[in-house]
């Protein structure tokens, strides 16, 4: 049994709770710390998880970590609390919000605090099976990445692993371009009435040297109808768009392959709903650890990053640890920065990646 505890009652806090609530036979919700315990009463009462108004009520109900679900203006401090009080963090993502903030953070990794950091995409079934593709051999050398699925960090994250790059230098130059769109889907609901927007997309070139990565963004692709995620990586013996993979098993033999999602409920089958897993041919290439519980392929990335956290808290290594997290964030800024000044610029070594 994992037994956490929560800081925060915004957004992101009911993906941890509805993970836990969907197997609690895995996770238990020891408490969540909120400003306001009366508020928040009627927030809770589909997850039945006690709510302190304190973070010292909380740790008496001896969680083995606490995530900190909280705005990155006070992530830090919070952060620097829990390990003051000798609890392991797993924190939201970003940790922080400056590259001072993070400087310090990583310090107290460095003194022997256990800080991770939830970030889910990597851990998305559909972008887990491609890294793994990519980090295998079968495309031969990753040369290329091409992303436009989510923003800053996180599509930055997806591109690092893609490519297989860590801490390397890196030269990123940023533009933006401005078009029109239906203002569709947002976070709690459809708008009530037909209207067209300006989207603003983000397209930057991360210049490794010998590799290539395309960030590619407009706000809109995480709901819309109509703008959807894509993504090419390529490699010199291979080729990934999307869910297709072409790639040669001797120089005259290509070979095509799609991933293939595979859900029990279907036509059918009487298994109950839930995702199964992803094929790639006649090769099961991921399996839904949280199955079988009908949860989305976020909320099975969120309850990836609850997993591997009570790993990393027993003695593994961190799954995303504080200076990835950094790294993911520092080229975040420096994206923006070359998108503000309309240059390229070029990154230098921080202190987490030395």
């Amino acid at each position: 049994m994992i037994r956490f505890g929560v800081i925060g009652t915004g957004w992101r806090t009911k993906f941890f709770l509805r993970v836990a609530h969907a197997r609690p036979d895995l996770f238990e919700a020891a408490g969540v710390v909120t400003r306001d315990v009366e508020k928040a009463k009627e927030w809770v009462k589909p997850y039945t998880c006690p709510l302190f108004g304190s973070l010292d009520e909380l740790l008496t109900q001896k969680p083995m970590y606490v995530i900190t679900s909280v705005p990155r203006s006070v992530n830090p401090a919070i952060i620097t609390e829990l390990v003051e009080k000798n609890m392991p963090v797993l924190s939201e993502t970003p940790p922080a919000a400056t590259v001072e903030e993070m400087e310090a953070l990583y310090q107290l990794v460095q003194n022997g605090a256990k800080i991770a950091v939830a970030e889910q995409y990597y851990l998305q079934p559909h972008h887990e099976v491609r890294i793994n593709l990519a980090n295998s051999g079968k495309m031969g050398r990753i040369s290329q990445a091409q992303v436009s699925v989510a923003h800053g960090y996180h599509g930055i994250s997806l591109i690092r692993r893609l490519l297989g790059i860590t801490y390397e230098d890196v030269t990123i130059s940023a533009r933006k371009f401005v078009s029109p769109v239906i203002h569709g889907l947002e976070r709690y609901g459809l708008p009530e009435k037909e209207e067209l927007i300006d989207s603003t997309q983000t397209i930057a070139q991360l210049d490794f040297g010998d590799k290539l990565g395309i960030f590619d963004f407009a706000g809109e692709q995480y709901r819309s109808y109509i703008r959807k995620q894509r993504i090419l990586v390529r490699g010199d013996r291979g080729e990934l768009i999307n869910d297709r993979v072409n790639y040669l098993q001797d120089y005259r033999t290509p070979i095509q392959l799609d991933f293939e999602r595979r859900n029990a409920g279907e036509s059918g089958n009487l298994e109950g709903y839930y995702f199964k897993g992803i094929q790639l041919g006649a090769e099961w290439v991921y399996h839904n650890p949280l199955a079988p519980a009908p949860l989305s392929d976020e909320d099975i990335a969120i309850g990836q990053c609850m997993l591997k956290m009570a790993d990393y808290v027993g003695g593994a290594e961190p799954f995303y640890s504080l200076a990835e997290a950094c790294q993911d964030r520092y080229l975040d800024i420096i994206m923006a920065q070359s998108l503000e000044e309309g240059i390229p610029i070029r990154t230098t070594r921080q202190i987490w990646a030395r």
